[in-house]
């Protein structure tokens, strides 16, 4: 089956030119319908007419009026942007803005309008991390709330949330949900597959290293790789110019700090065991009490964000960007090291958000071949000496609709209804062959994806796979994402710089945590459900007891890998 991945030009101008309520209504929708979406849907033609017209009665009220969103800049929301909300506008006559910015500026936007009351947007796509954060603060609506309620008479009888693959995430202990997924990617282990099955290079590695090349399991192979293939001569395979064995950023940017956060250290073995998130300590390292309540980060309070799994995690990442990684990686950002590996130098990387696998499926680029597939696969990233199962050993990120209470009733049904329609079962299937950002689980079981998978590295067998579970977003042990997530990185910045110590930086870390936890404390502003510290004592006696925090042990163990084939025969 021939599949329209590419939105054409010429349907967004004609959309645009029929937007406005004088317009609006199931023509524009069945226009939408032909042009757009064809037979890419779970849903019949018929069903996704009738979804069409709830969505065009329900607007009714709402048409002339404009209102704006935003979002984080991925190809999801870029498709967003250009296509769907532009079909919005044309069937429901509400003048939607939906502005892309980058991830931080995001987190700003909404920060300022929590703090200040005034409606900056009528509802953001922001990161699920925000979970513990939207839950103390109470400035979010609880969607389960707004659905029964206020917003009942603008929610989709056809939502079906059962349907959602990350709902888990966006429910806080409550058990309320606060924010609806719109997107949703991995990071996993990315590697070329072609050169690892190549005889010279398999046979190589097994006489200097004395194990079979294959996908690692541990970081000590993972390690052993990453020098095998950094200043290999691989000519013999028609590949020119510089190889190396990592792929990485360690610019002092916002991005640095996701790049831990975002499950780096839980892949070293920081933090407990737990699913989505280890309980009691989790992944940034803070301990919560049996009522969530945040208690410590430090190691002298319980936490971990200082002890060794963490000095480990940054350690090694340090050591791998300098010895095995392109010297300009040091300098880059998330989004600027994202693309590189699709330019056919790169031998793996630990930790490849899945949003940037769009840039490596590209016709003509040198990671892919002439019939389509690719040279290169997708696998579960390696994990550190300090991992044990049980622990999270991956990241998801889930881009959710959010609307503050500070946004009017009005404005914030209009945006519900918009937010609902680019989730929607009518356009699921074709935006997420857009993207390939997953949020539904019929999405990931249709034909169209059983279809492509060959061509996607993996992509599709992991997300149907039982292991896509231990892949999980930043949980609610963090009270407060904005103002905690800018310390990561300018702390991680200076381990990077060589400014401090690896030890030296995560110390300065979780200090400086805490006094953001302390001050929410005197605060009050959380209550019953903020923090409430330990008082700190000597570090040893959190040593010696069971989980996190962890003294240090071994950290060179005998390295692992396992055949990339029979991986993926272990998740069907």
């Amino acid at each position: 089956m021939k599949l329209p991945f590419k939105s054409t030009t010429a349907m967004g101008m004609a959309l645009a030119l029929l937007s406005g309520p004088a317009f609006a209504g199931m023509d524009e929708a069945k226009a939408f319908l032909d042009a757009e979406i064809g037979d890419l849907s779970t849903l019949s033609r018929a069903e996704q007419e009738a979804e069409m017209q709830w969505l065009v009665d329900a607007a009714a009220p709402f048409a002339g009026m404009s209102i704006k969103v935003v979002s984080e800049t991925i190809p999801t929301h870029e498709y967003e942007s250009k296509v769907l909300a532009a079909a919005f506008t044309a069937i429901t006559g509400i003048q939607v803005t939906h502005d892309l910015i980058g991830e931080g500026d995001v987190v700003e936007k909404l920060q300022t309008q929590m703090q200040s009351g005034e409606n900056i947007y009528d509802a953001y796509v922001n990161d699920s991390d925000l979970i513990g954060t939207h839950w103390r603060y109470q400035q979010a609506r609880s969607l389960t709330d707004w659905m029964a309620g206020e917003g009942a008479d603008v929610t989709s009888p056809t939502l079906d949330l059962e349907d959602f693959i990350g709902l888990q995430f966006t429910t806080a202990p409550d058990g309320e949900l606060y924010q609806l997924p719109d997107q949703q990617f991995a990071n996993l282990y990315w590697f070329r597959y072609d050169w690892f099955n190549d005889a010279k290079n398999k046979e190589d590695f097994k006489a200097a290293y004395g194990y079979d090349l294959g996908v690692p399991v541990n970081w000590s192979a993972y390690e052993d790789i990453a020098e095998f293939f950094t200043g290999r001569d691989l000519s013999h395979m028609g590949v020119e110019g510089e190889i190396y064995g990592n792929m990485d950023y360690g610019k002092k940017d916002p991005s640095l700090g996701w790049r831990y956060t975002d499950a780096w250290m839980s892949m070293a073995g920081m933090g407990d065991k737990g699913e989505p998130n280890g309980l009691p300590v989790d992944e940034w390292g803070i301990r919560v009490d049996e009522n969530s309540r945040p208690v410590g980060s430090c190691v002298a309070r319980g936490g971990a964000t200082n002890d060794a799994a963490a000095v480990y995690a940054v350690t090694k990442a340090i050591e791998w960007l300098q010895k095995y990684t392109p010297p300009a990686a040091m300098g880059m950002t998330f989004s600027e090291a994202g693309p590189i590996p699709a330019q056919g130098n790169i031998a793996q990387q630990m930790f490849m958000y899945t949003t940037f696998v769009p840039s490596l499926v590209e016709e003509g680029i040198p990671v892919m071949n002439e019939d389509g597939t690719p040279k290169w696969r997708l696998a579960p990233s390696p994990h550190g000496v300090y991992w044990s199962e049980g622990t999270k050993i991956g990241y998801q990120d889930v881009g959710s609709w959010t609307i503050l209470k500070s946004t009017p009733d009005d404005r914030a049904k209009a945006a519900w209804l918009y937010g609902q329609f680019v989730t929607s079962k009518t356009v699921d299937v074709k935006k997420s062959h857009e993207g390939l950002t997953f949020i539904r689980e019929s999405t990931i079981q249709h034909q169209s994806f059983t279809d492509r998978a060959p061509k996607l590295g993996g992509l599709i067998e992991f997300y149907r796979s039982p292991a896509r579970v231990q892949w999980s977003p930043t949980g609610t042990n963090v009270p407060d994402y904005p103002k905690l997530a800018q310390l990561w990185w300018q702390n991680i910045g200076d381990a990077m710089s060589g400014a401090k110590t690896p030890q030296g930086a995560l110390d300065a870390l979780c200090e400086e945590q805490e006094k953001v936890l302390e001050r929410l404390e005197r605060a009050g502003v959380q209550g019953d459900i903020g923090p409430m510290m330990n008082e700190p004592k000597d570090p040893q006696e959190w040593l010696d007891a069971p989980g996190a925090p962890v003294a240090k042990i071994d950290e060179d163990p005998t390295p692992e890998t396992i055949g990339y084939d029979e991986l993926i025969a272990s998740w069907q």
